[in-house]
């Protein structure tokens, strides 16, 4: 590789965060309540809230952007009941975070809480869902999920496993649909030498999760990643820091999740944190070096909580 090569092609960053659940609850009508959103509301006042820290997000936020981040990720869970409000609410609050083409998003399950829900916020944050090739308005008639983005030599493909549940139930589904068009993307990617990213909200893993909250298709995920080939997966939901493996075309593949980016400290969940992926090499020698970063014990800074995570 010559010197002219690496200085066209610096380290690209890549921070990733989750389960932002932005608070605090806005009022509800009676009509909102009467559904699943009467447990979620009832979770929220007897537990969430008391763990959920206002300034915790901008912490993160800030600390992300003095790290000079190229592109954040996040993978799910931007509200808690997926009213109206909340969804418009974490609208306004994506422009805050940063420009659409430097920032991608996916849905959790709290995204799409109950039905209709999920139509709504992909409407209202279409341009943090919305693939290079797709349609520059949302429409109903068109699946967006999965979706490509290309940024400097990576390929961020977001895959969704949103979907409505009956109450007490947090689960997610992936799609027999959404593994082919996944499939065909990833060898794509591939093909044109790219470091190739999943993000998915519900971790991949059989076991990562009770039972009500797993993931419906897990099998077939991992037959995407083995037959399409990947080099890296984030997702969220457990509100863990993890670090597990699948199976890729010509090795191991990473699949990381983090704490929720909004948990304060003293939570029996681990303090909000997120994860700064440098990306460097070329296709065959890729080199990935994964840092995590924590709330501190007083929650008040952001602190190095792990130089090389794909280690441990």
């Amino acid at each position: 590789m010559t010197m002219d090569w690496v200085m066209s092609h610096p380290m690209f960053k890549l921070a990733h965060i989750s389960d932002v659940h932005l608070g605090p609850l806005p009022r509800l009508s009676i009509r909102e309540l009467a559904s699943k959103r009467i447990t979620g509301f009832v979770n929220w006042h007897r537990n969430r809230r008391k763990h959920l820290f206002g300034d915790t997000l901008d912490l993160l936020l800030d600390d992300i952007k003095a790290k000079q981040a190229d592109h954040l990720a996040v993978t799910g869970d931007l509200v808690n009941l997926a009213s109206g409000i909340e969804i418009q609410t974490a609208a306004e609050w994506l422009k805050t975070v940063g420009d659409p083409a430097f920032t991608s998003v996916v849905p959790g399950n709290h995204d799409a809480y109950v039905p209709g829900a999920y139509e709504k916020a992909m409407r209202a944050w279409y341009p943090y869902v919305q693939g290079d090739h797709a349609p520059p308005e949302w429409r109903e008639d068109r699946h967006i999920f999965p979706y490509l983005r290309i940024r400097d030599r990576v390929a961020l493909i977001g895959c969704s496993t949103a979907v409505a549940t009956p109450p007490f139930a947090a689960s997610g589904f992936f799609s027999a649909r959404q593994a082919r068009e996944t499939v065909n993307m990833l060898r794509a990617a591939g093909e044109a030498g790219l470091f190739r990213i999943v993000m998915i909200h519900h971790p991949p893993i059989r076991g990562a999760t009770s039972f009500y909250k797993r993931m419906i298709g897990i099998r077939r995920f991992a037959a995407v990643i083995s037959t399409g080939g990947a080099e890296l997966v984030l997702h969220g939901h457990t509100h863990l820091n993890t670090l597990h493996w699948l199976k890729g075309q010509t090795g191991p593949v990473p699949v990381v999740g983090i704490a929720s980016a909004s948990q304060g400290p003293g939570g029996l969940k681990p303090a909000a944190a997120y994860n700064l992926f440098t990306i460097d090499g070329h296709p065959g020698a890729w080199e990935l070096k994964a840092e995590r970063f924590s709330l501190n014990a007083r929650g008040d800074e952001i602190q190095a909580a792990g130089v090389d995570i794909l280690a441990s």
